[in-house]
């Protein structure tokens, strides 16, 4: 095999940090977090079929306040998914690649999925329970 005197690839330190480059990031780990928050739905869900001991127990985890933080950025993190796969949705449709367009929908996504999640939080609350 012979070798180059090709540079290697530049390290991230050297690029300037961008929105997408947030997005993108944030859109993976949001995605690792609501695979976790379905373990945790499924373990609420087979505490609810188990019966009143178990499901107290359950009520008393998600209740604690570790438990509301935890709830909270899952929260978050299903609707900045959301959010941000309908950009990405946008963008397989070969549209929002305009430098303009594509900071304003970047920006746009974080406003919706706090104002999403603070709504969703505040409905939670209203009802009487906890989200």
């Amino acid at each position: 095999m012979a070798t180059d005197n090709r540079p290697l690839s530049p390290h991230l330190g050297i690029y300037r940090w961008q929105i997408s480059m947030t997005m993108s990031i944030l859109h993976r780990l949001t995605g690792i977090w609501l695979a976790l928050g379905t373990l945790a739905l499924i373990y609420w869900l087979i505490a609810a079929a188990a019966g009143p001991d178990t499901y107290a127990v359950a009520h008393t985890l998600f209740g604690s306040w570790i438990g509301q933080i935890l709830m909270w950025t899952w929260t978050f993190c299903i609707f900045y998914h959301l959010c941000n796969g309908i950009r990405h949705l946008f963008w397989d449709a070969g549209q929002g690649f305009e430098i303009r367009t594509f900071y304003i929908t970047g920006y746009s996504v974080w406003i919706i999925s706090c104002g999403l999640t603070v709504f969703a939080i505040l409905f939670a609350y209203t009802l009487g329970g906890s989200p």
